[in-house]
């Protein structure tokens, strides 16, 4: 696991406020919707504001290939690591 996925995944846990996890307890490939990890469109907002505000990237809520980015922990380390670089 790169520290970047663990940085998400504990981003995931504090920006959520999910205190009975820990970032072992998130699969990378774990679906961060529905029947994975549960959340719903308001956690989908407030982890996005989270991720803008720790790695200062731009989200765009209405991009068609947002939701892809949001899939899981890789997808979403996929995301801010090119948005990081670029």
């Amino acid at each position: 696991m790169s520290d970047l996925q663990l940085e998400i995944k504990h981003l995931i846990i504090e920006a959520l406020g999910l205190e009975d996890m820990v970032a072992a307890d998130i699969g990378a490939d774990l679906p961060l919707f529905g029947e994975g990890l549960g959340l719903d469109s308001v956690d989908a907002l407030e982890l996005g504001l989270a991720i803008q505000k720790r790695f200062g990237i731009k989200i765009d809520a209405e991009a068609k290939d947002t939701r892809q980015h949001f899939a899981n922990v890789a997808s979403l380390t996929a995301f801010v690591a090119a948005r990081q670089t670029a």
